[in-house]
Formats: C-alpha cells, sequence, structure tokens
C-alpha cells in the first residue's frame, strides 16, 4: 500500500488559494481515476478537482466553506501500490488515524457515542377534535368536555359564532363560557388556551425551527463583492421614465417574422441603445482601478448580465456588445443565460466587463437602486413596463412606459453625466428606428 498526496494545481488567474464548495468523497470510501474529488470555488467560476490515482480516502483537508492554498494537500489517497509515493502515513496512534479507523467501513471498534444516531427533535402532534377539548381544563380544574352549563341547560350558539367554529374546526361542545350562550369571546378564549396543546386553526401559521445556513461558495464571493462595492464605491442613483410604446411594436413585428430566429425581448434593443450613446459618453463605460489612482475608459463594450442562478448571482459578458445586432445579442443573451444557470460558464465568460446591465424582467419593479459591479464606475437597471394613460397635446393616449435606473460612481461619474447619457439612451429608445439608422 501507498499514500498519495493530491496537492491543490494552480487553476490560474493567479490566485493563490481556492474554497472549497463541495465533496464528493468521504473518509473511507473508495475513488477511482478521474472521479470527481471537489469542487473548488475561484472568485465565480468553480472548478471541478478529479482523483488521478484510484484508491481509499484517508484524509481530506477540510470542510465546505474552507479556503486551500494552492499547492497544498487537499486530500490523501490510499493507494493498491507498493511503497510510499509521496507522503509518509502517520502513526497508528495520532488522532488523524482514529478518526479515519471510526469512519472506515469495517473499522473494529467504534464508539456508543459514534454508533447510535443523533437525537431528532421531537414535535408533538396536533390533537384534533373532542380528544383536545376533553384534555383541556379551566384554570378553576373544570372540565370543558360536556355540552351543557353546571345547570344542565344546553348551550346555544348564534349562527354567526356556529359558522365561525365550523371553520376552524371547533367542536362547540368543548367550548366553556360563562353564561347559557357561546360568543365570539368565547371562541378566542378557548383558540387561545388550545393552541399550547397542539391545536391550530386552518391556515394559522406555525413557527419553524431556526435553520442556521453557513456563508460559503458562490453567496460569500457576492457578498464579499457587494460589501466592498458599498464599503468603496459612492453610490447615486438616477432614474428616467422611457415611453416604449413604439418600440414595443417594432419588436412584435419583427418577433413576427423572426423564422427561425431567436426572439426578441427588450433587452437587445438596450443594448443596441447603449453601445451606441458610449461614444459620446466614455466615462460610463469604464473601469476604476482605485489603488493605482487610474481610470481606464474602454473603447470596446464588454457587458455584463446579471444573471440569476440557483448559486447565486452571476454575471456572464457579452464580448464586443458595440459589434453585435439584435438577434446576434438575443443569441448570446441565451447562451450565456444558459452556461450561467447550469454551471458551465468559462472563467473567461465571468470576467473582463466593462459596464453591467441587470433585468429583473416581469418583476422589475418601479425603481431599482442597483450596486455596481466593482471595479466598473455603472451598472444599468430597466424596470418593468406598464400600461398608462399619457398626453399627447390635448388627446389622451394608451402608452407603454418603463423606467430606467442607472447607478454611478461619484468619484467618476457626475451627476449631470449620467443624466445626458439616460436622456441620450431615452431619444434612441423613443424613437427606435434610429437605433438602426447609420
Amino acid at each position: 500500500m501507498a499514500r498519495y498526496s493530491f496537492r491543490l494545481p494552480d487553476i490560474g488567474e493567479g490566485i493563490a488559494e481556492a474554497e472549497i464548495v463541495a465533496w464528493h468523497v468521504k473518509v473511507g470510501e473508495r475513488v477511482e481515476e478521474d472521479a470527481q474529488l471537489a469542487d473548488m470555488m475561484t472568485d465565480k467560476a468553480t472548478v471541478e478537482m478529479e482523483s488521478p490515482v484510484s484508491g481509499v480516502v484517508v484524509e481530506l483537508a477540510g470542510e465546505v466553506g474552507d479556503l486551500i492554498a494552492i499547492g497544498s494537500t487537499l486530500a490523501v489517497i490510499e493507494t493498491d501500490a507498493e511503497g510510499d509515493d509521496t507522503v509518509d502515513a502517520p502513526p497508528a496512534d495520532t488522532p488523524v488515524d482514529e478518526e479515519i479507523a471510526a469512519e472506515t467501513p469495517g473499522a473494529e471498534e467504534v464508539s456508543d457515542a459514534e454508533a447510535a444516531p443523533p437525537p431528532q427533535p421531537v414535535r408533538p402532534e396536533p390533537v384534533e377534535g373532542p380528544s383536545l377539548s376533553a384534555a383541556v381544563e379551566k384554570k378553576d380544574g373544570a372540565s370543558t368536555s360536556s355540552a351543557r352549563t353546571e345547570h344542565g341547560k344546553a348551550v346555544l350558539a348564534s349562527p354567526a359564532v356556529r359558522a365561525r367554529a365550523k371553520h376552524l374546526g371547533i367542536d362547540l361542545s368543548q367550548v366553556q363560557s360563562d353564561g347559557d350562550r357561546i360568543r365570539h369571546a368565547d371562541l378566542d378564549a378557548f383558540l387561545r388556551y388550545s393552541a399550547g396543546q397542539g391545536y391550530y386553526a386552518p391556515g394559522a401559521s406555525r413557527a419553524r425551527t431556526d435553520e442556521p445556513i453557513k456563508v460559503i461558495g458562490m453567496r460569500r464571493k457576492i457578498a464579499e463583492n457587494m460589501a466592498a462595492a458599498k464599503r468603496a464605491i459612492p453610490h447615486f442613483t438616477y432614474v428616467e421614465e422611457m415611453d416604449v410604446t413604439a418600440l414595443e411594436e417594432m419588436r412584435a413585428d419583427l418577433n413576427a417574422n423572426r423564422g427561425g430566429r431567436p426572439k426578441l425581448t427588450m433587452l437587445p434593443f438596450l443594448i443596441v441603445a447603449i453601445c451606441r450613446t458610449i461614444p459620446q459618453f466614455p466615462m460610463i463605460n469604464a473601469r476604476y482601478d482605485d489603488e493605482a489612482g487610474v481610470v481606464t475608459r474602454h473603447g470596446a463594450v464588454h457587458l455584463g448580465m446579471a444573471t440569476q442562478t440557483d448559486a447565486g448571482l452571476m454575471v456572464p459578458v457579452i464580448r464586443d456588445a458595440q459589434d453585435k445586432n439584435v438577434w446576434q445579442l438575443a443569441s448570446e443573451i441565451a447562451r450565456l443565460a444558459e452556461a450561467a444557470r447550469s454551471g458551465k460558464a468559462k472563467v473567461e465568460e465571468l470576467t473582463g466587463g466593462t459596464l453591467t446591465i441587470t433585468s429583473l424582467g416581469p418583476l422589475g419593479g418601479i425603481a431599482t437602486t442597483p450596486v455596481i459591479n466593482r471595479p466598473e464606475v455603472a451598472i444599468i437597471g430597466p424596470n418593468k413596463i406598464v400600461e398608462r394613460p399619457v398626453f399627447d397635446g390635448d388627446d389622451i393616449r394608451r402608452a407603454k412606459l418603463m423606467n430606467l435606473s442607472i447607478s454611478c460612481d461619484h468619484r467618476v461619474v457626475d451627476g449631470w453625466d449620467a443624466a445626458s447619457y439616460v436622456q441620450a439612451l431615452k431619444k434612441l429608445i423613443e424613437t427606435p428606428v434610429l437605433l438602426f439608422a447609420d
């Protein structure tokens, strides 16, 4: 037998460490060559680590969420080869071997604490119907199981009280009353007193147990990036309303005659407008290196596209967006969104953006104040389209309106620049034929 020490390789990007986001093996399990060992995250890209050898896993470097330095041991695998390949086996009496012996299938000795499964919390089952009420007693010790008063008279209730009791699933014969008639107050008292005994009215909310969730992987990266952006960048947000009635009509016409091309959403048109106005406002399409004190105004528009995935928010980048027409943009948007959601986006598709657009689609809300994707200096957020009446001279017409938000880094972009840029966008959006004019 020999032990092989698998060290975390240089994954690229000049990184010094990577985070464990998932283990695919456990100590004591056998792993085959080229099988998945772990998923490691660097910046916003997840890289799969595969085993270079076959054998039994005897040691893992850490838990999910731990950071591992490049070149350090990620896993130790006991192979069938003779000799000792890369690392010395630790003495049998070390804590590592004790843990391995306890977790390895076939180990001879297992402590009682390890053999017994952890106790599970026991929740009382709700008691239903008369059995619950028969067990409930008032403070003076009188049983609530009788449907008659202490004088032997039947307890009465109004039709409204009976209807409410039926809706709540309460047997009126189990409800105590100080008079000869059950009132709403008596139902309220019954509900308050019996709630602690496991009774829940239909539709009532129940408290859920607290659930601690470790902030790891993509969620930790998002938290770090957003905190750094808000801490370092003095944000300001400008919002403008745009009439997209004509643009929506043009979009509908193009979709009706698209043939085999992808269906167009609002996003490709907005991207075309963004790219056409950038040359007049180069300070919007820029990155700010605040440590070096240098602002780089980029000639090409590498547009980041905020995309919601199961793992969290990712920002794949549309390269050279200024060179693409609406159909090409629609195809690229769909391709990058699918790659991000399936976890197959490449590192180069998630880095190098110069400006970001973020859209919540139908959930867009009236206005948003998006957070800048540092080190970029601006982020644009279209909001949902709503129909409202508007004045057109002396006439009133139905219009489709959309608010557009832009957040900017006030160290680089002045309020006048942001407002002027959005007004230029508005002109193109409200007169969509200009999007295709030379």
